[in-house]
């Protein structure tokens, strides 16, 4: 049974976390004419890029996901993640950041908006970013046997 495999999945959360994900990425294309993507919000936000979204939006929505975050984190007994390392943590955000700037886009402009529009370059870029991915998790659970 899949619940056996996935002890720990939370169908629900998932599919509200999606549903806002979705109503976010809509709103940004049909109220502004702009893809919901973090790593350009982010760039625009902090003035790395000059086009984009209005540079207040992009500071809104950049700020409203740590919010959202310490919103649910309150009301809920939903924990954020803790790392034992973080400078690898902020090793790996300057990476993944290099990394959205040479594939012009990151996860949600490509994977959620993108795909959405049934952009060929965005289905070309998530299934890069998710062989990656796989790649990744198989290589540290080799390196973790070890």
């Amino acid at each position: 049974m899949i619940a056996d495999l996935f002890p720990h999945a939370q169908p629900g959360a998932g599919l509200i976390g999606g549903v806002m994900i979705g109503l976010a990425a809509a709103i940004m294309l049909l109220g502004l004419g702009r893809i919901a993507g973090v790593s350009g919000l982010a760039a625009r936000a902090t003035g790395i890029a000059g086009s984009g979204a209005p540079h207040g939006i992009a500071i809104a929505f950049i700020l409203g996901l740590p919010l959202g975050a310490c919103i649910v984190a309150s009301v809920t007994d939903w924990k954020p993640a803790t790392y034992s390392a973080p400078l690898m943590l902020v090793a790996a955000g300057l990476i993944v950041g290099f990394g959205t700037r040479l594939g012009s886009g990151c996860t949600s402009g490509h994977g959620v908006c993108g795909l959405s529009r049934l952009s060929w370059r965005s289905v070309v870029a998530t299934g890069l970013f998710m062989a990656s991915g796989f790649a990744t998790v198989a290589v540290m659970r080799i390196a973790g046997a070890l």
